[in-house]
């Protein structure tokens, strides 16, 4: 549910008309506003600004309305769904796949859109913005994927043949977050749709533009009605409808481990620093604790510090910005709180000057010797915020490293291998890296979180069965 008229870059012009055929406002009229993590000012009605791009001076003008999805306009969006389900699921795999193959295509082209529609509306530094490929990528991964659907047989019961068929469960909802919205619209639609689902995807109030943008696409590519859904709007609405509606066989959700739980009912120096400064710090996966053997403690850590100093802050939709600011005034507030409760609890190294802007920009920060129990040791920061602590044994930092409720993302530097794999084995976390840490992935491996990082695996080889029913058929035959 949105609405953008144009987007002109110098003389770069984007149509976006072609939004009048099959967007609608939404049934109470209702729009909410989007701010500008950079400059703390309202843009969702009409904005003027100037912004240096390429080094030269252009003029951003945007015509922006995003809807806020009701009640009724999210049970419209299901019952869609539900309609376009029979004819999709009917579909060979190489026929649903030519839709994805036109959508990666439409994704690529429209990178550099992407990339400064995210720094608008939660402040991602288009320098770094590779979301467009790895969605394209998944796209294409599926387009060829689908034959991969495949039951079983057995002869093992005298006088039968059994068998087991995969099928689709029907409407698939997938509410996604703000942080790399396009890679969780991807990895979850993608699948689904593949296995001959229909998906209704909410995103974040935080960060709609780019999920508008690729519904865009949709139509490009030429999608039938009713089978990618898009819907934008605040989670205790749109995503509690879509939570509790009973035409959804499947939900899809990342997002807080809070909200997870209410609708069941993230060279060592060089990677680390990457790790917790990509994105703002605002990475599931991102590396907030490290803990340095003392013996080498004082010269990693003063490493580490010039190399988190060392961020280009500024203005995300500048290609020199490597460092943009929080993605909203709420993100930049819990951050602040966090750093201010670190203070008590641990020694502040760096990130103790203030930035003068009017936007959301936390510096790089790093408390050492911090306690154990502390909040800013237990809890989520989602900012570029680390603690560093030193250990003596192995036994005790595995100790440490497991005492949290959370568990996506480990990794263990060392030059004995031995240690390497016995420290993955006794790590509580769903990916372990050994020398080498997040943001690396393998698209062939599973991915999820451990204790409240999650449950289930996604990933190119293992995210198709979650969308897929197994169904056993027993038949009776007659050997005479």
């Amino acid at each position: 549910m949105g609405s953008i008229e144009s987007i002109k870059i110098g003389e770069i012009k984007h149509d976006y008309s072609l939004m009048e055929r099959f967007f609608v406002e939404s049934s109470d009229k209702r729009t909410f506003d989007l701010t500008s993590p950079t400059t703390n000012e309202k843009f969702a009605k009409d904005m003027f600004q100037s912004v240096l791009l390429w080094k030269r001076t252009y003029r951003l003008i945007v015509s922006l309305v995003v809807y806020e999805t009701s009640e009724d306009d999210t049970n419209a969006a299901v019952a869609a769904a539900k309609s376009a389900f029979p004819a999709w699921s009917a579909l060979s795999p190489s026929q649903r796949g030519a839709y994805f193959k036109k959508q990666a295509s439409l994704i690529l082209e429209s990178h550099e859109e992407l990339a400064q529609l995210e720094a608008l509306s939660m402040g991602r530094p288009v320098s770094g913005y590779f979301d467009s490929y790895a969605a394209a990528s998944t796209f294409n991964f599926f387009a060829e994927n689908g034959y991969q659907v495949l039951g079983t047989l057995s002869l093992s019961t005298p006088g039968y043949v059994n068998m087991t068929v995969r099928q689709p469960f029907g409407v698939v909802a997938a509410i996604i977050p703000w942080n790399v919205p396009i890679l969780f619209l991807a990895g979850r639609s993608a699948p689904a749709l593949t296995a001959g689902n229909i998906v209704v995807i909410k995103s974040s109030e935080k960060a709609p533009l780019t999920s508008v943008k690729i519904a865009t696409l949709v139509e490009k590519a030429g999608f039938p009605p009713g089978v990618i859904n898009i819907i934008s709007g605040h989670g205790q609405i749109s995503g509690s409808v879509l939570s509790h509606h009973m035409d959804v066989r499947v939900l899809s959700f990342t997002g807080s481990g809070r909200t997870g739980r209410l609708i069941q009912a993230a060279a060592a120096v060089e990677e680390t620093k990457h790790s917790i400064q990509w994105n703002s710090g605002q990475v599931c996966m991102a590396n907030s604790r490290i803990y340095v053997h003392e013996s080498i403690a004082s010269n990693f850590i003063d490493l580490f510090s010039k190399r988190f100093a060392a961020v280009a802050i500024g203005d995300p939709l500048l290609p020199e910005s490597n460092h943009g600011p929080q993605a909203d005034e709420a993100q930049f507030k819990q951050a602040q709180a966090y750093i201010e409760s670190g203070k008590k609890a641990g020694k502040m190294s760096l990130g103790a000057e203030t930035i003068d802007q009017h936007g959301f920009f936390i510096r790089p920060t790093v408390f050492l010797d911090t306690q154990e129990d502390a909040q800013v040791m237990k809890e989520e920061i989602f900012g570029p915020v680390v603690n560093i602590n030193t250990f003596r044994d192995e036994t005790n930092v595995v100790a440490k490293a497991n005492d949290t409720d959370f568990g996506i993302y480990a990794a263990v530097y060392t030059d004995d291998i031995y240690r390497a794999l016995r420290i993955a084995k006794k790590l509580e976390s769903g990916t372990v890296g050994v020398n080498c840490t997040s943001l690396t992935s393998a698209h062939d491996m599973p991915f999820g979180g451990y204790k409240s990082s999650g449950l289930g695996r996604e990933g190119w080889t293992v995210s198709l069965n979650k969308f897929l029913e197994t169904k056993t058929i027993l038949m009776k035959v007659n050997d005479a």
